[in-house]
């Protein structure tokens, strides 16, 4: 199917949409990306304490079921969609899925992220490769490009991307992960430079240490002093919260005190 005919397919979803569910009255819905666990979940279920309508997006159903569970919401208020964000067809798919449910989408949390173990540049193989640029990097795009239109037509709505401290730290062993994350980076000040004059914001939220399942046990790190998911995901409601006239373009986070250098908390 050629792009132009998916731009048609989600279109008419959304007009089907808005017929069939108007009753409903989705005041404000949100797709978040990785929503299964870790900064995703959180995010979810702060934005379902905010009163969104959720699109619970990730490869686990177990996962997904489990935070729709915590959220308290509804199966109408909390769509899932499996999706595996490597494939090229997945933004596309998602989108569609949002809007023949829902009819709208007024904010996008492009989460999900993936990175193997870090590894010299010379042994990571080509299909690890593709799959960091394409989880980290073209996915967003992809959903961006899409939802943007939408939000276009009405003037409104913000897209939040989640990139991470090795954008710019640029560590050893994560060459290809840090560039797809300060590519996201770049991006989002571009689209934003693109989507302003349209009502539509577009926010990046750079975290540093987050005490999630991605990153294994160390025993250099303190994970006590890591970020926690909830962190990342109040900075995701700064954006949504911003007045009308501002948007917080990017935000960076990091733990009070370094991980790698446990403190003494008796001082």
């Amino acid at each position: 199917m050629q792009l132009g005919r998916k731009a048609q397919v989600w279109r008419a979803a959304a007009r089907i949409a808005s017929t069939r569910l108007a009753a409903l009255s989705f005041d404000k819905v949100a797709i978040v990306t990785g929503a299964g666990r870790g900064i995703g979940r959180a995010t979810a279920l702060a934005l379902a304490r905010e009163g969104f309508a959720l699109c619970l997006a990730a490869r686990s159903r177990g996962e997904l079921e489990e935070t729709r569970a915590m959220s308290g919401l509804a199966a109408e208020r909390s769509l899932i969609v499996l999706v595996d964000l490597a494939q090229p067809e997945s933004a596309d798919n998602l989108v569609v899925a949002a809007l023949e449910h829902y009819g709208r989408i007024d904010l996008i949390v492009n989460n999900a992220g993936w990175s193997p173990a870090r590894t010299a540049l010379a042994k990571l193989s080509e299909d690890d490769l593709d799959r960091i640029l394409a989880v980290n990097l073209r996915a967003p795009i992809a959903i961006t490009k899409i939802a943007a239109d939408a939000m276009s037509r009405r003037g409104a709505g913000a897209i939040v991307n989640i990139a991470s401290a090795a954008a710019r730290k640029t560590p050893a062993g994560e060459a290809v992960y840090a560039a797809a994350k300060a590519g996201l980076v770049a991006f989002t000040h571009a689209a934003f430079a693109e989507l302003r004059s349209r009502g539509v914001k577009l926010a990046v939220i750079i975290p540093g240490l987050v005490d999630t399942a991605l990153i294994p046990a160390n025993k250099r790190l303190d994970r006590t002093a890591m970020l926690a998911p909830g962190d990342v995901a109040e900075a995701v409601l700064q954006v949504v919260r911003a007045p009308a006239r501002a948007c917080p373009i990017e935000i960076v986070l990091e733990p009070q005190f370094d991980p790698m250098r446990a403190p003494d908390r008796a001082k």
